[in-house]
């Protein structure tokens, strides 16, 4: 191939008979300009490509996340509104394990249990005889013969007497030079400037904040049982008397929890003059202490406990009680709950979105917590050595690390995941490091549910004193119970005695 000399100048350069007459020089310039234009549309063309595949994915996510939310609003539903009757579900065979996987609890107390028989009366205040009958009270047959020996039934009844116990007292009169006044003193039993007395305030108080009954009823039925009148607004005054005369119990009531060696805590919500607020409560088998606030917040949470409780916490997973305590006990009734609603949730999901690692996940996490809790009641009740606890948890470590081994592709399920292998692990087994540490929060629910029941028949508070008469209250009725002391007998012993008085009377049973 021969090529032109460098000198050579084309005579068509202008107009070229092989470009249609065009210009070679114009005709270089637009392949020139047609290739850096053919390059910006195909960079365009690639971002296009590149757009259009993360939207996808984004709808794809968007999908799989509506699927999620979708299955969560419809077990919210499900747990809103029960069906009355429970489908029969069918077995599989030999282990008898419902398909579900909720196996139907069988009736009546569990095996092993106590049976419970109403003991008989001590003694007996009246005997009645009773003749033979004449006519059968089964097939009224007449004319039945004598039978030797006689039958005994103990029937025990109470005696409503529609009466009060009106009381005079006399008071012998001093005079005082500093108040310039003559003074007196209170009797046995008298609330000086009251006209209902210590028993009645008393009984109002217990139907109250034990019974869970309200003003109006409550002044019904003193009406009704013991003819005894007075507005709704006396009761409520019978409440914030008494509130007043425990505030000193109450708050060492706090200070007690502060030096516990374990304590559960837990929190409710609250309505308070239709502001959402929150009962606290901080509590072992000894004492129990509700505190309403208007957060939920760690501050909340260092004022009840203080900055250096150095005590064992016992809690679900909030982390308003992070850097409370020594240490702490994750609930893991809470972590088998949420498993099991995990489980729930993902069943409802398409099927497109299963994930059957996530089933067998929530199923080995729910034996996992069942069967530790299992562990702890067969230490505290002896059957189980407190020496072999070491052991046992170093097992229970190893099985749950298996049991976590492999990502998960459902969020909550991963969520569920990170959280028993991160740092949170070694709470879940204080309670193979301490002896007598719960491996349940249970206690708190437990202790909460009357409040709760409360918050539904009073619809919550109204005012910053109603917030202070129902945290105080509910402390010292529930403590009171769980000393072993009779709410009524203590709260007339608050009302007509000095605060060391009522403390010695609150905690006669306790150590």
């Amino acid at each position: 191939m021969s090529y032109a000399p460098h000198d050579y100048n084309c005579p068509y350069k202008d107009s070229c008979p092989h470009l249609d007459w065009l210009s070679t020089q114009w005709a270089m310039e637009s392949y020139r300009r047609g290739e850096e234009t053919y390059e910006e549309h195909a960079r365009i063309v690639d971002n296009f490509y590149k757009t259009v595949e993360e939207l996808r994915t984004r709808v794809r996510d968007l999908e799989k996340e509506n699927a999620e939310l979708k299955a969560r609003l419809k077990l919210v539903h499900q747990r809103q509104f029960k069906p009355n009757k429970k489908k029969n579900e069918e077995k599989t065979e030999g282990k008898g394990v419902s398909l579900s996987g909720n196996e139907k609890k069988k009736r009546g107390a569990p095996v092993g249990h106590p049976g419970w028989s109403r003991p008989k009366p001590e003694r007996i205040d009246r005997t009645v005889h009773v003749p033979a009958p004449s006519i059968c009270p089964y097939c009224l047959k007449e004319s039945l013969k004598p039978y030797d020996g006689l039958y005994e039934h103990v029937q025990e009844d109470i005696v409503i007497e529609p009466r009060t116990e009106v009381v005079k007292y006399i008071h012998e009169q001093s005079f005082c030079s500093i108040c310039n006044r003559p003074v007196i003193q209170p009797g046995e039993g008298e609330m000086l400037n009251a006209h209902i007395g210590p028993v009645a305030k008393s009984v109002a108080l217990f139907l109250r904040y034990r019974i869970g009954v309200s003003y109006r009823k409550t002044k019904k039925l003193f009406r009704e049982l013991f003819g005894m009148n007075f507005v709704p607004a006396s009761a409520l005054g019978f409440d914030r008397k008494a509130a007043f005369l425990g505030a000193p119990i109450y708050d060492d009531l706090r200070e007690k929890i502060r030096i516990t060696d374990w304590v559960h805590a837990d929190e409710t919500s609250w309505r308070n003059d239709g502001v959402g607020h929150y009962v606290w409560f901080a509590g072992n088998e000894n004492l129990a202490y509700f505190h309403i606030d208007r957060h939920r917040s760690s501050e909340v949470a260092k004022a009840i406990f203080g900055n250096r409780y150095k005590g064992i916490l016992v809690r679900d997973r909030y982390a308003a009680y992070n850097g409370i305590g020594s240490e702490w006990q994750s609930c893991l009734a809470h972590i088998r709950t949420k498993a099991k609603e995990i489980k729930q949730e993902h069943d409802l999901l398409p099927q497109t979105d299963k994930n059957a690692a996530t089933d067998r996940f929530c199923d080995r996490v729910v034996s996992f917590c069942s069967q530790a809790c299992e562990i702890a009641s067969e230490l505290n009740c002896g059957n189980t050595p407190w020496e072999s606890a070491s052991d046992i948890e170093k097992q229970l470590s190893r099985q749950l690390s298996k049991i976590c081994k492999k990502s998960l592709g459902f969020k909550p399920a991963e969520t569920l995941r990170t959280y028993l292998t991160g740092p949170e692990k070694h709470s879940l087994f204080t309670f193979l490091r301490n002896m007598g540490v719960p491996p349940t929060n249970n206690h708190a629910e437990q202790s909460l549910r009357h409040m709760v029941i409360f918050r539904k028949l009073s619809f919550g508070t109204r005012s910053e004193t109603g917030i202070k008469t129902h945290s105080i209250l509910p402390s010292l009725v529930q403590t009171a119970r769980r000393q072993g002391v009779s709410p009524i007998n203590f709260f007339q012993t608050l009302l007509t005695s000095d605060t060391q008085t009522a403390k010695a009377a609150l905690y006669e049973n306790s150590s």
